[in-house]
């Protein structure tokens, strides 16, 4: 199937009513387990990279990756996002690499880690859907801001998102998709107590807005993950994310995409730190990657399942980017 954007995706998400993973990538290893649990599951599937993993492997090596996984993948929709671009250089970047999709993360200034007004988040965003959608690229924004910070993201500082002025931004902007906060966090220690998500908050911006819906910070973070990443040499006492079931109810009420990456991150430690406690002499970096890729592979298997997004790849019809431009330019 050729590329697709995430606006095809998630709108017969939206439709159909079940939740598609985005899933942050950084080597081979990831890319084939994603891959790999999209083709078990027969799952739309939406690959992601930040900012930081795309200068990690010096921009053009991941984007190559991306795109090797599409042809070898005929028969999975497939959508290439930038997760959390933070100026229209990034987004124009990532489109000449190939990208289908762009989230440009207006809510923090250029830094990644300082607030916003409304109006820099406005500006920003509708210079971003300008120059996307003019190339049938599809774009997600964000209102309010999560806590904690991951891959050098995030103010950690967290600010649910004011329902009317979601509203009043999908208008202003005409991205494709709205990244809310509701109480999700970055990184691995999202919770101190009990998990309590704004469910309202939730309730409320569907009811205002026709878009589909994002979280970030959607990593369930595993107790079973964390206690054997602690057991072979780790220390991350107290790490606490969102429970599926948490996620399943937030589905329900209207997301259609969920961001997840901590949850990736664990498993291929875990995997790693297991082959180096209990085999020692091994050195072969494939003798501990492979594990890792399909720890990573099986996470993802149970996301998909967990999410609904299983056995839904039969239902779309593959989008050029040019149909998608053409698309935008009627509309």
């Amino acid at each position: 199937m050729a590329l697709v954007s995430t606006k095809q995706i998630l709108e017969e998400a939206k439709k159909k009513g079940y939740g598609v993973g985005a899933y942050n990538v950084n080597n081979m290893e990831q890319m084939q387990a994603i891959m790999a649990a999209a083709k078990e599951t027969q799952s739309p599937v939406i690959i992601q990279a930040s900012r930081g993993a795309l200068k990690y492997s010096n921009f053009t090596y991941l984007s190559y990756l991306m795109k090797a996984a599409i042809v070898e993948n005929p028969d999975i929709p497939v959508a290439m996002h930038l997760d959390h671009g933070n100026s229209l250089e990034s987004i124009v970047k990532a489109i000449n690499l190939g990208f289908s999709s762009v989230m440009i993360d207006g809510s923090l200034l250029e830094d990644g880690k300082t607030s916003s007004t409304y109006d820099y988040n406005v500006k920003v965003t509708s210079s971003v859907v300008e120059y996307a959608h003019a190339r049938g690229v599809s774009v997600e924004a964000e209102i309010g801001t999560l806590g904690g910070i991951e891959d050098g993201v995030g103010s950690g500082k967290m600010h649910l998102t004011d329902p009317k002025e979601a509203e009043r931004f999908v208008s202003e902007t005409g991205i494709d998709s709205l990244a809310i906060a509701i109480g999700t966090s970055h990184g691995a220690y999202k919770f101190k107590g009990s998990v309590n998500l704004a469910f309202d908050v939730l309730k409320e911006i569907r009811s205002l807005i026709d878009i589909p819906i994002v979280l970030h910070g959607a990593s369930s973070v595993p107790k079973e993950l964390t206690d054997e990443l602690n057991k072979y040499g780790g220390k991350m006492p107290g790490a606490k994310g969102v429970p599926i079931s948490s996620l399943q109810e937030a589905i329900k009420l209207g997301v259609s995409k969920i961001n997840v990456d901590t949850d990736g991150r664990l498993a291929i430690t875990v995997a790693i730190r297991k082959v180096f406690t209990e085999t020692p002499e091994k050195f072969d970096p494939r003798d501990y990657l492979g594990p890792a890729r399909t720890a990573l592979t099986n996470l993802i298997i149970k996301k998909m399942r967990d999410f609904g997004t299983s056995w839904h790849a039969k239902d779309y019809c593959p989008i050029s980017l040019e149909d998608m431009k053409k698309q935008y330019v009627l509309n």
